[in-house]
């Protein structure tokens, strides 16, 4: 059930003509044209955004500002607290609450007194009403803590922890508007440090610690024992019951009748299913092939395949390609093939196509057993009539009769958009997903698996259930947004009769600084934001593979957050970071680039002369053993970083300056004599030097460098593709304008970085360390001319101090 938020959201409501009225209503208050769309896709936030609209009296429309605060109310008011939406909605519209800061400390004060009586004053302080927060107040704020934290900001530069000073401005101006704050903080920060260097990329040099002083009578091992893993980070399957157990009752269903359904599987009906199971676990991994893959769909193959593989059981690959608009070859050959590269070998591929026949005669079924219907009305009047709970005037056609019709819908006798096959549901209950939902629709579309067969096409809510019966599922795992679809799910297979997998939900996973939402992807690619949809700033599966990420390293990341049932959690971006870097820095070799070259004139040794000195690609390498050893020439002409130097040397400062030393890695000590400035007299050309061939100097900073091999001759050019976060927020699903976010800083390409010769042969998908810059991986775009190097993480690791 991965990924299906994604299609059938819209289900039994919303044609062309009832989209394009609530697409109009929702770009009369601002919103773009394409979030409005992507909105209604939606029925939750859509019914309730419509419903915002007209509480607030704004069907004729409103500022954009106000707009996107309408929008946060329909998609984050506390629900404890709906008696008081209106009071918010005259607040916003009336511009007494206009910033996003004022209606969060809105949603927390009503969550707080929930229904109860509501103090105009005590909520009005709250909120900051009536408050003016200017910009030349909030650059006070900024001044005044960038003043405090000026020595803390010097010394970490661009690691400096910027919600640590979001937290201290927002202390004295509460209602400034974050924009505004971000802007400026950025300014200053420019301001202060100047342009982000390489240098602001190394891993910090952590300061040795002075050790304590011994204490005699310390603890002794044994009263202090290793704390004990838990159950779950043992072994995270251990919650999911045994096949054998299905007999129990998952899920109540109440009706609006007072009748209440509890779906159970009979003796006879287990033991069948069991003889086919031989009592082992099946589970399906069931991806729409609308689009790729991303690493969320790599915590649903961790639980889906990782729990057949841990009890010995089997996993389907089962392709859920009802939607034949939408699917493509080229998406399922993508999805096999990453299915693969991530360590999982199915049990079968199926696809949801391969059972159309079975879930055709189960519609029949279904009518003749009085729980299914044909209905003619609009998409319009479905959608009005389940706003208002009523019952289709189709409802109760004869059976024969809508036999007759289904018949006709079959063989393409009835137009699109004029007749659906309707499960027989209950229009008054209390859960949505039981408003007598949509089984089959009629399209005239060919189908990329089944071709031209079929005109008519089951829904997700109808098939999947089925099919996961036909397939003797023994769990059949989803994420949470799903839960409420229980009801339907165990209701259909309950009247056909059909065996019951055991059903569980877990949480989605989510990430910080990125959008997971396939329509949000694919909006990405097809209007060309990023480079395709294995562009490494993605977090689709093929772009992690090409930025250079490890399965090893999704897998461990995956299995640390957890099988969950926590929905309400961003997983930051940093803990992901920190497993790659542990496997990178397992299986990476060494070697040394350059990225912004700046020359250096060994003085002191002959031009022409080279010697070949012995680099390590391992840190802890034996120097007997040959395998771990590459040769790096060393000649008078050598590369540094331009970064690493600098006119005016500082106590805090490792790297070259005139009159100082600095270690070359493998190599020699040099000292800068001589500094060759260009006609402006402050670009500086190269840099002159002598070098200690005795290493008799003990210079405390280090660097990474790159040689001539041959004298006049450039070392070897490689191009370099810095990749960062792709979205400057947290959370940028969240935003309005959500493309306004992203990060401008994302792909940085260094096209002319020097690099030492042993990379000459260096292969797509080889993976190095770049001393002192990052983990890199050699990317498909690479020429025989041209190596080109993807950066998959920096050094920096903040997430390992606060733990795994």
């Amino acid at each position: 059930m991965v990924g299906k938020s994604d299609k059938d959201s819209t289900s039994g409501g919303g044609g062309d003509g009832d989209k394009e009225e609530i697409v109009e209503l929702f770009l009369k208050i601002g919103l773009e044209e394409k979030t409005a769309k992507n909105t209604i896709a939606n029925n939750k936030v859509t019914g309730n955004l419509i419903a915002v609209i007209h509480e607030a009296e704004v069907t004729d429309g409103c500022h954009r500002t106000v707009g996107n605060l309408l929008y946060t109310v329909a998609t984050k008011f506390p629900a404890n607290a709906l008696v008081h939406r209106p009071t918010v909605l005259k607040y916003i519209v009336s511009s007494k609450i206009k910033t996003p800061a004022q209606l969060e400390a809105a949603f927390a004060f009503l969550a707080a007194i929930a229904s109860g009586n509501l103090n105009a004053n005590e909520f009005e302080e709250a909120c900051g009403v009536g408050l003016e927060v200017s910009t030349e107040d909030i650059e006070l704020a900024v001044n005044e803590i960038f003043e405090e934290k000026k020595s803390m900001i010097l010394e970490q530069r661009y690691r400096t922890n910027v919600g640590e000073l979001f937290g201290h401005i927002r202390k004295k101006q509460p209602w400034a508007d974050p924009k505004i704050v971000k802007q400026l903080v950025d300014a200053k920060l420019f301001e202060l440090l100047g342009a982000r260097t390489a240098v602001d990329d190394e891993k910090p040099i952590k300061k040795k610690k002075e050790k304590p002083v011994k204490v005699e009578d310390k603890v002794s091992a044994e009263e202090t024992p290793p704390v004990k893993p838990s159950d779950e980070e043992v072994n995270p399957y251990a919650i999911f019951p045994s096949p054998q157990e299905n007999l129990k009752v998952h899920t109540e269903i109440y009706f609006s009748d007072g009748r209440v359904l509890r779906p159970c599987n009979s003796k006879e009906i287990l033991e069948r299913h069991l003889k086919v199971t031989g009592g082992k676990v099946w589970t399906r991994f069931p991806p729409e092939p609308n689009g790729y893959l991303h690493i969320g769909h790599a915590k649903a193959m961790f639980v889906d395949f990782g729990l057949a593989k841990e009890r010995g059981g089997c996993c389907y690959l089962r392709y859920d390609d009802t939607n034949p608009e939408a699917e493509k070859k080229e998406y399922i050959d993508h999805i096999e093939e990453i299915v693969g590269w991530m360590g999982w070998e199915p049990f079968k591929i199926t696809y949801t196509s391969d059972y159309f026949q079975n879930l055709y005669e189960l519609a029949v079924e279904l009518i003749r057993r009085g729980h299914a219907y044909i209905d003619h009305q609009t998409p319009d009047e479905i959608k009005e009539y389940r706003e208002k709970k009523m019952n289709s005037p189709w409802r109760d056609r004869p059976i024969e009769e809508s036999l007759k019709l289904f018949d006709e819908m079959k063989r393409g006798m009835i137009e699109e958009g004029k007749a659906t096959l309707r499960m027989k549901q209950d229009m008054q209950s209390d859960n949505f997903n039981m408003y007598d939902l949509i089984a089959y629709r009629i399209k005239f579309t060919p189908h990329p698996h089944a071709g031209d067969k079929w005109c008519i096409y089951p829904s997700y809510d109808y098939a999947h259930c089925i099919v996961d019966s036909l397939e003797n599922i023994t769990h059949s795992l989803c994420t949470l947004e799903f839960e409420t679809r229980r009801a339907s799910y165990y209701w259909l297979l309950d009247v056909l009769g059909l065996y019951l997998p055991y059903v569980w939900e877990y949480s989605r996973l989510n990430l910080t600084n990125t959008v997971m939402s396939k329509r949000k992807l694919n909006r990405l690619v097809t209007e060309k934001w990023v480079d395709g949809w294995d562009d490494p700033r993605l977090m689709t599966l093929a772009g992690l593979r090409r930025r250079g990420i490890t399965p090893t390293a999704i897998n461990a990341f995956v299995r640390g957050i957890g099988i969950t049932r926590s929905d309400s959690s961003l997983i930051r971006l940093d803990r992901l970071e920190y497993h790659i870097r542990e496997e990178l820095n397992r299986t990476a070799a060494r070697t040394m680039v350059v990225l912004n070259p700046l020359k250096v004139v060994i003085t002191n040794l002959e031009a022409g002369s080279v010697m070949d000195l012995d680099a390590k690609k391992w840190p802890d390498t034996q120097t007997d053993d040959a395998s771990s050893i590459y040769k790096v020439p060393f000649s008078n002409v050598v590369y540094i970083e331009r970064t690493d130097f600098r006119m005016k040397d500082s106590k805090d400062y490792y790297g070259l300056a005139p009159g100082k030393s600095v270690l070359l890695r493998y190599a020699f000590p040099i000292k800068c004599t001589e500094v060759i400035f260009g006609d402006d007299s402050e670009s500086i050309l190269e840099i002159r030097a002598e070098y200690d061939p005795t290493k008799k100097t003990k210079p405390k900073g280090v660097l990474h460098w790159v040689a001539e091999s041959t004298p006049g001759v450039d070392p070897l050019k490689v191009e370099v593709r810095l990749f960062d976060k792709l979205f400057l927020s947290e959370n940028p699903a969240e935003l309005g304008d959500w493309l306004g976010d992203l990060n401008p800083q994302s792909r940085i390409v260094i096209p002319d970085a020097y690099a030492v010769a042993a990379l000459q042969n260096a292969a797509v998908g080889d993976k190095f360390q770049f001393e002192r810059l990052g983990y890199f991986a050699v990317d498909h775009d690479s020429t025989p001319e041209k190596i080109i190097f993807n950066r998959a993480v920096t050094l920096r690791d903040s997430y390992s101090k606060g733990g795994k």
